[in-house]
């Protein structure tokens, strides 16, 4: 059985990657920070510690329970919140990793981080670009880091079932949407693929438009 460890579980894109992961029969665990949703996820099955992503000593806490054999996903982000994780939330799951002697890390962040800034339509950086800078503070600190990592860079994210449809790109100009399930689906499947390793990929689903 494998372990995964999942930092942003308890909602959104996060909670997709619990609801997989449980699905396909992992031990899942997760910090969470709100008491109803700890309590939620308990009944699902999930080991949950109570804490804050912006608690060095929580993260390093739940990564020594995961066990260094764990696989860890990161959906950490946060939108026009005083105290954004999207940087220092995963800065400390990443420091925390390397403390606990974890080594797979998923890190999710989105489309215009990094080198696909260029394709990030104005409007877009206007909404939500200071959040997309941080979470690119988030990848270059993967990136120099000692762990084997994976970065995937999802398509506008959109609830409902997996299509089955989304498309795994590389160094292409990516727009759209993409379903929060396919996401997790492919992002679990990146978690045991040794030619993943040092690889950033965007995921759209060309089936989907925008209404």
């Amino acid at each position: 059985m494998p372990t995964t460890l999942i930092f942003g579980a308890s909602r959104g894109l996060g909670r997709a990657f619990t609801d997989q992961a449980l699905r396909q029969g992992h031990r899942v665990l997760a910090l969470v920070r709100n008491p109803e949703a700890a309590a939620e996820l308990r009944t699902l099955g999930v080991e949950v510690v109570e804490g804050d992503a912006l608690d060095p000593a929580a993260v390093t806490r739940v990564c020594i329970l995961a066990g260094n054999e764990a696989q860890v996903v990161s959906t950490l982000g946060s939108f026009r919140q005083p105290q954004p994780v999207d940087y220092q939330g995963n800065r400390h799951v990443i420091d925390g990793m390397e403390q606990a002697g974890l080594e797979r890390l998923l890190l999710v962040t989105s489309l215009g981080c990094g080198d696909s800034w260029q394709y990030l339509p104005e409007r877009a950086r206007t909404a939500f670009g200071h959040e997309v800078r941080l979470k690119s503070l988030a990848e270059s600190w993967l990136q120099s880091s000692t762990l084997a990592w994976t970065i995937l860079r999802p398509a506008g994210l959109q609830d409902g079932e997996a299509t089955g449809q989304a498309v795994l790109s590389q160094g292409k100009e990516v727009h759209g949407l993409v379903r929060r399930q396919d996401v997790a689906m492919q992002g679990l499947r990146l978690l045991t693929d040794e030619q993943a390793l040092g690889q950033i990929y965007a995921i759209g689903d060309p089936g989907l438009q925008r209404s």
